[in-house]
């Protein structure tokens, strides 16, 4: 019986192992994700400046993003938190950093934007966020910011979610239960609006 406690043992070991190692792995991924972020934003920012007689609109209606490319930056200052936005919501993307859904709009393109995440990686802590909290989208042509003013959890298979509104509005979703361990059976979703 000593041998099979022993094996349990190493067995439990390894497994601890293993998770820390993917832990790390997933936050050196996104940490490789917000500084590509970050260059792509300043890039584009400044030759941008450089050609002041561009109409800034025109930019932001013409932005366009290749697959699992960092296209811009969410901040979330509740949590103090900067994470990488890519483009795609596939589990590719998902493992870069926050997707972007492609079939939906960019910021201050004036309808809906998705974005998604996992609740344990890029959204840790997002339990934590409240009605009139903010998050913050910076993208090359420039700083949105929006105020949390609803929220609702729906099934994880719920696509009524992703719809046109009519107006702008920023959907965050991750997967909940927050402290769920596998595939999580519910969807939580931010609806943020723009700040004036």
């Amino acid at each position: 019986m000593k041998w099979l406690s022993n094996i349990l043992i190493i067995a439990g070991l390894l497994m601890v192992a293993w998770f820390g190692y993917s832990l790390y792995e997933q936050e050196q991924m996104h940490s490789v994700t917000l500084a590509q972020a970050e260059e792509a934003v300043q890039t584009i920012r400044e030759s941008t400046e450089e050609q002041a007689e561009i109409d800034r609109q025109q930019l932001i209606d013409q932005f366009e993003a290749e697959q699992h490319e960092a296209v811009g930056i969410l901040r979330v200052p509740r949590i103090d938190r900067s994470i990488g936005i890519v483009e795609g919501t596939d589990p590719d993307a998902l493992d870069l950093g926050v997707g972007h859904m492609s079939s939906t709009a960019f910021p201050g393109q004036g309808e809906q934007i998705v974005l998604s995440g996992h609740r344990d990686t890029v959204f840790r802590n997002f339990a934590e966020l409240e009605i009139g909290d903010e998050f913050i989208v910076e993208m090359p042509y420039g700083t949105f910011t929006y105020e949390i003013r609803e929220t609702e959890i729906v099934d994880a298979d719920d696509t009524s979610v992703v719809r046109q509104m009519g107006e702008e509005v920023l959907v965050v979703s991750t997967c909940y239960p927050f402290n769920y361990v596998g595939s999580a059976p519910e969807r939580f979703v931010f609806y943020a609006y723009p700040v004036d």
